[in-house]
């Protein structure tokens, strides 16, 4: 089978989808609308089209009329969508990631574009519910509609029988209670909420360390916030941790916190840490709820109430049991709903089923 991806190569997400089908014997073209962050497979066709909108539709049409791709794969559907629209293939397959079909500041020539690669699509997929309720809006059929996770490599991300010291203490943590968050620091992950928790949970057991991965507009503020509570010298800002790092320095952590305000199904980040059976911590925000079972493989807290989530790691700082309890149900969780090869053999099905 022959597809050809449009979507950026600044994303992880678009790596693990696209090297899947590759690895497994497609002929995979991928044309990114960006420069890539990540290295690109040698058994992948790649292509930069940075020159405008216009002239890169040109290109493309020009390079689909010559490799006569079986499938046209859009992810994102943003300008991709408009890549898609005028490319002249004959079978189109569009991903739906979340804030692409939520619009809330978008025009009316955006929405347009939205609208009419949904309905020349074969199919549709998302990652949410509450996305497969957005993308029916656009009256399309929900037997159009299919929910593909993205999915985490469970071998990957497993449980460590030891703490990697070397690396931890690279962040100033060496054998402490580590609780880390994996957001950017952003508006919408409000780590405001982790950094108030924090300043209670610190007041209480001085031994325990935050490491906060990730990067953001709100990285001076937050860090100033800090230092105001009196709490900079027990959290650290890690920055962009390199992808290989990251299964040893969650699987080496204690507990893992997300405090978004919002998310399209489950960020990955908790998928990750559920896969490395450390017990995680979450805001009870958009479909949250539909991957926690409250207290069972997880704890869920009010989304911004700093109180309710520092009661709640305390209570696990203080009880190892509990903290091995919620690891072990996490991990069953993700490995039954969220495999990545898994859901990606879901995606080739769907795939070999237009053919």
């Amino acid at each position: 089978m022959k597809i050809c991806f449009l979507a950026a190569s600044n994303s992880i997400h678009s790596h693990k989808w696209i090297n899947y089908f590759a690895d497994q014997g497609h002929k995979v073209i991928w044309i990114s609308l960006v420069p890539a962050t990540f290295n690109i497979s040698k058994n992948i066709e790649y292509y930069e089209f940075t020159d405008g909108i216009l002239y890169s539709i040109f290109k493309l049409r020009k390079l689909i009329a010559k490799l006569n791709p079986d499938i046209v794969h859009i992810h994102y559907l943003g300008y991709y969508a408009l890549l898609g629209l005028f490319s002249g293939a004959r079978c189109i397959v569009s991903t739906a990631w979340g804030s692409d079909i939520i619009f809330k500041k978008k025009s009316f020539f955006e929405k347009q574009i939205v609208s009419r690669i949904l309905k020349k699509s074969k199919f549709v997929t998302c990652d949410a519910y509450f996305m497969r309720d957005e993308l029916k809006k656009f009256n399309i059929s929900e037997e159009k509609i299919h929910i593909i996770n993205f999915g985490i490599d469970t071998k990957k991300f497993n449980k460590k029988e030891y703490r990697d010291i070397e690396l931890l203490k690279k962040f100033n943590v060496s054998d402490q209670i580590t609780i880390i968050s994996l957001r950017n620091f952003e508006t919408v992950y409000d780590i405001k909420t982790l950094i108030y928790a924090a300043k209670i949970v610190l007041n209480e057991i001085s031994s325990a360390r935050f490491i906060l991965v990730g990067k953001g507009s709100l990285e001076n503020e937050l860090k100033k916030l800090t230092k105001d509570l009196g709490i900079s010298n027990f959290v650290n800002f890690t920055g962009f941790i390199d992808n290989q790092l990251l299964p040893s320095l969650i699987g080496s952590s204690d507990i893992y916190v997300s405090t978004s305000l919002s998310d399209a199904g489950i960020a990955a980040s908790t998928a990750e840490a559920m896969s490395c059976e450390i017990p995680v911590v979450i805001s009870d925000s958009a479909e949250n709820d539909k991957w926690i079972n409250d207290r069972k493989n997880g704890f869920l807290f009010e989304t911004q109430n700093h109180e309710q989530l520092a009661k709640i790691l305390i209570n696990l700082i203080k009880n190892q049991s509990l903290r091995k309890k919620i690891g072990k149900e996490g991990r069953k969780s993700i490995v039954d709903k969220n495999d990545y090869k898994n859901e990606m053999n879901k995606m080739n099905n769907l795939y070999f089923n237009l053919l």
